[in-house]
C-alpha cells in the first residue's frame, strides 16, 4: 500500500511465473488464485452449490499465469492443463516437468463452453453474468474495469477506481486539488527555447461531484514547437460527454479560446495530446503573450467547466 493508506489496486493480468524460462523448477506447483475466494461459476441448468462451482473454476485456471483458460486448452501426457499463451512460452509441463506435446483437453473445453461466470470486476461493482466466451469480450470494455492513473509526469502503473485514484494522486503524486468549476492557472518556465518535450504538474478540479484533470505540455508538431492545455474527465466517456469546457489564454490585445468536451481518462494523455484535442499555442505566440524579452514563459490559462443540458 502506498503512503497515505489509499486503497487503490493494481489489477491486471497476473504475473507469468515461467514466461522467460524453458522449464519449470522441480517444486513448481499451481498457485492460489487471488480471485478464487470471491468468484463462483454456474453450469447452465445445474445447481451444484458454491463449493462445486468453485472447484470447476479452479480447473479452468492456468497453473502458470493464473488466468482463466479459453479453448484451445492444452494438456501434458499426465493430464496437467495450461493455456495456449503459456504453452508457447514453456517446453515442459510446469507441474510434472514432462515434455509437452500437442494434446488438446477436449473435455475441459466442453465444460468451459457450458459455464456462466461473473465479471472479474465484480469487486468494483459489475454484477453481470456471462457465458464463458462472452465474458472475455465484456471485460475488455466493462465500465467497472479499473482506470489507469492519469498522472502524466511519470510512467505510473497504478490502476483502481476513481475514489482510490483521487487519493493516490493527492497522497503519492502530491497533485494540487481545487474545488470549483472556473480557474486561472499560471505556467512559468525559464529558458522556454530549450524545452522540446515537457509536462507540467497535473492539476485536478472537483466540479459537479466529479474530477477533471488539467494538463499542460510542450512538444513538437512536426518541427514546430507548441504548448497545449486540455482537460480529461475522471470517469467513462459517456459521462464525460455530459460536460463541456473552455480554455483561453491571451495578452496585449490578443486572445486564443478553445471550447470542447473533456476526454475520459480511458484515453491516455498521450492519445489526447497527439490528437491535438485541446488549446494549442505556438511557442512564438506563447512568448508574445508572456511579454518582456521573451526569455521566460509566463502564461495564464483561464478555464470554465459546465454541464450540458439533458
Amino acid at each position: 500500500m502506498a503512503p497515505g493508506g489509499s486503497s487503490y489496486q493494481d489489477i491486471g493480468d497476473s504475473g507469468n511465473a515461467y514466461a522467460d524460462y524453458g522449464i519449470a523448477p522441480k517444486n513448481a506447483e499451481p498457485k492460489s488464485s487471488p480471485f478464487r475466494k470471491s468468484t463462483a461459476v454456474n453450469i447452465i441448468g445445474v445447481n451444484h452449490g458454491t463449493r462445486s462451482n468453485t472447484a470447476v473454476h479452479e480447473l479452468l485456471e492456468c497453473p502458470v499465469c493464473m488466468n482463466l483458460m479459453y479453448p484451445p486448452i492444452h494438456q501434458c501426457p499426465n493430464g496437467h492443463t495450461l493455456c495456449l499463451k503459456c504453452k508457447s512460452k514453456v517446453h515442459v509441463c510446469p507441474i510434472c516437468r514432462h515434455e509437452l506435446g500437442n494434446i488438446r483437453c477436449l473435455a475441459l473445453e466442453k465444460i468451459a463452453e457450458s459455464l456462466e461466470l461473473p465479471c472479474r470486476y465484480q469487486f468494483f461493482g459489475c454484477q453481470d453474468i456471462f457465458t464463458y466466451h462472452s465474458r472475455l469480450r465484456h471485460e475488455q470494455n466493462c465500465r467497472f474495469r479499473p482506470y489507469n492513473c492519469p498522472y502524466a509526469g511519470s510512467e505510473c502503473t497504478v490502476t483502481g477506481d476513481i475514489q482510490s485514484l483521487v487519493a493516490h494522486l493527492k497522497d503519492d503524486h502530491k497533485v494540487d486539488m481545487h474545488d470549483g468549476c472556473t480557474f486561472n492557472h499560471r505556467y512559468v518556465k525559464s529558458n522556454p527555447q530549450d524545452i522540446e518535450n515537457a509536462t507540467w504538474m497535473l492539476t485536478v478540479f472537483n466540479c459537479f461531484g466529479h474530477q477533471f484533470c488539467l494538463h499542460f505540455e510542450a512538444f513538437n508538431v512536426g518541427v514546430a514547437p507548441v504548448y497545449m492545455a486540455f482537460l480529461r474527465f475522471m470517469g467513462d466517456d459517456d459521462d464525460a460527454k455530459k460536460f463541456s469546457y473552455s480554455l483561453e489564454v491571451g495578452g496585449f490585445g490578443r486572445k486564443l479560446i478553445w471550447q470542447g468536451v473533456p476526454r475520459s481518462i480511458r484515453d491516455s494523455h498521450k492519445t489526447v495530446r497527439d490528437s491535438l484535442d485541446g488549446l494549442l499555442i505556438q511557442r512564438s505566440m506563447a512568448l508574445f503573450f508572456s511579454g518582456g524579452d521573451r526569455k521566460e514563459l509566463k502564461l495564464k490559462v483561464a478555464g470554465r467547466i459546465w454541464r450540458e443540458p439533458l
